[in-house]
């Protein structure tokens, strides 16, 4: 009998014996961001930065995203380098899969390649929560945190952040 054996990436760790360096972060910790809603009332969102770009070394970035009941969310956009993945927790979500808006609720699952137009709102009036994958990892704590400041930004100016944040917005 012969057993398949998948073809795994290669090695990257190379010593005999593993290490002590796993962390651990529990699920009441306090966010490491939160963005104000654009009116300036109610929750707005939580942003908690689980896995980083820097802490996987890169190979991906993962985000815990908790919305208050403020409609929000961004347009139809595309990345370049990376796919994007969202992962429901809770509540209600509108995610779009660049065909069609589908109403996702908690355990539902989208996979954005590079280049996949996607969306995603909470419109439901109520909060929620989802985890957002980034592979390969990529800088997205600086998107969070200055995506509520470019308002004050030129239109030129503001599609040169974009860019710059492998965001491509499409009409």
């Amino acid at each position: 009998m012969s057993l398949f054996v998948p073809d795994y990436p290669a090695p990257r760790y190379q010593r005999e014996t593993g290490e002590l360096s796993a962390t651990f972060r529990r699920a009441d910790s306090a966010p490491d961001f939160h963005a104000a809603p654009a009116g300036g009332e109610g929750t707005g969102t939580d942003y908690r930065y689980l896995a980083t770009q820097q802490s996987t070394d890169g190979d991906y970035g993962l985000y815990r995203v908790d919305m208050g009941p403020e409609p929000g969310g961004p347009g139809m956009h595309f990345h370049k380098a990376m796919s994007e993945s969202f992962f429901i927790l809770s509540g209600e979500m509108r995610v779009h899969d660049g065909d069609k808006w589908i109403t996702a609720t908690s355990g539902d699952f989208l996979y954005v390649p590079p280049g996949g137009l996607h969306a995603f709102r909470n419109e439901s009036g109520e909060p929620a929560s989802m985890l957002m994958i980034f592979a390969p990892g990529a800088p997205r704590e600086r998107y969070f945190e200055d995506i509520s400041e470019i308002g004050d930004l030129t239109d030129a100016e503001r599609a040169e952040w974009f860019v710059r944040h492998d965001s491509f917005f499409v009409n």
